[in-house]
């Protein structure tokens, strides 16, 4: 992996839900051959108690968007095994909590979304192989 990025950080408030957009630039490896590094993206969402993750498709350039249920698999070990756990992923996310702790809010409003972005983001950092593995990808509409 050469990098991490997040794209975007959403929060919805009508259908509670808290998501944040991933990008990842890597080396391509098929069949014993090398290829040039790609950046493709995917979606984490959970609702608002944190209870349930939803592993999203972008609409372009999704890192789900494979060609049989083996590279899909291969995928999601990718992102539970090996990218929650880097340290790449793990600055990135720190940075985000950093960022949002500083941000200047004068509404109560603000304040509670500040908040629950924060703990979103923390909860991040405390996400487990097994909810990765098990998580359904569903795809962008």
């Amino acid at each position: 992996m050469n990098s991490v990025k997040v794209s975007d950080i959403i929060t919805i408030e009508i259908d509670p839900y808290y998501e944040i957009i991933l990008g990842i630039e890597y080396f391509l490896l098929r069949e014993e051959k090398y290829y040039d590094s790609q950046k493709n993206y995917f979606r984490i969402r959970m609702n608002s108690e944190f209870s349930s993750i939803t592993l999203r498709e972008t609409k372009t350039k999704s890192l789900f968007a494979v060609k049989n249920e083996y590279e899909r698999d291969a995928t999601m070990e990718l992102v539970g095994e090996w990218l929650i756990k880097t340290n790449a992923f793990k600055e990135v996310i720190n940075e985000l909590i950093q960022k949002k702790k500083m941000e200047n809010v004068q509404t109560e409003e603000d304040i509670q979304i500040v908040l629950g972005t924060t703990r979103f983001l923390e909860k991040l950092l405390k996400i487990k192989t097994e909810e990765i593995l098990s998580a359904v990808v569903e795809r962008d509409n």
